[in-house]
């Protein structure tokens, strides 16, 4: 672990996961087991919260790569989804990352049939994946992402980031669809103000669904990004997501 980052022991957790996600990416390795490198199985518990801080992108490298993630990261993921689902009054962001946290595990580790099933918004159904009692979990409203200021609307979805996948479809990835301009935006503001993990989870954003101005020159600025912000390895696993995603609808 590189001390100069760990300021706490979940900040160790998450720096570590997120470098590791950052060589799986870099290396295309489908044998790669991130949470294994990283020291983290499914009964660290420090490691487990790690895994829900960085959520859904623990298996980015499986889902941009088309291959099986390790076993021993679906069950990292697993147990995170269970050990800490949103309360109730959780902020929308929180609920989008458990909904979509799900829906990456049943991707890879799909329910037996007839065991799937959904109530209403953020209510859990006790189905299995698998590894797990994970369920489904309907899909959260993202109707205020509607009318969100461009700036907010920036900063929520860079929070939302790792739903910047490909075939992915979501209510939240509609929205960002619809309002380019206004990541566009956002992503110009942010590296104007140095917030490099907001200005990496826009550009994610922008390269996974296309249709940025073309003047922004997207490219040269997650260069930037990267460069300034690289520090933190969570604005490199953004950056690089972008690259592949953008190399990927390039073809």
């Amino acid at each position: 672990m590189d001390q100069t980052h760990a300021s706490s022991p979940l900040a160790g957790a998450v720096h570590d996961l997120a470098t590791e996600v950052v060589l799986a990416l870099r290396s295309g390795d489908h044998l790669a087991t991130v949470c294994g490198a990283a020291g983290i199985d499914e009964e660290n518990r420090t490691g487990i919260a790690a895994a829900r801080v960085i959520g859904a992108d623990l298996l980015l490298p499986s889902v941009l790569y088309g291959r099986h993630p390790h076993p021993g990261d679906v069950a990292v993921l697993d147990r995170a989804v269970r050990e800490f689902p949103p309360k109730p009054d959780a902020p929308a962001a929180t609920a989008w990352s458990h909904w979509h946290m799900i829906s990456t595990l049943q991707r890879f580790a799909p329910p037996p049939p007839g065991a799937t099933g959904t109530t209403g918004p953020g209510t859990a159904v006790g189905t299995g994946t698998g590894t797990g009692t994970t369920g489904t979990y309907a899909e959260p409203d993202a109707a205020w992402l509607e009318n969100a200021p461009w700036q907010s609307f920036t900063h929520q979805l860079s929070v939302l980031a790792p739903l910047a996948v490909p075939a992915a479809p979501s209510a939240v990835q509609r929205a960002a669809a619809d309002r380019t301009v206004d990541l566009a935006r956002g992503f110009v503001r942010a590296v104007r103000r140095r917030d490099w993990l907001q200005a990496a989870g826009a550009g994610r954003w922008l390269a996974a669904i296309g249709g940025e101005p073309a003047t922004l020159g997207l490219e040269r600025g997650l260069d930037f990004v990267e460069l300034m912000g690289g520090h933190d390895p969570r604005v490199t696993l953004h950056v690089r997501a972008a690259r592949l995603m953008a190399e990927a609808r390039a073809r």
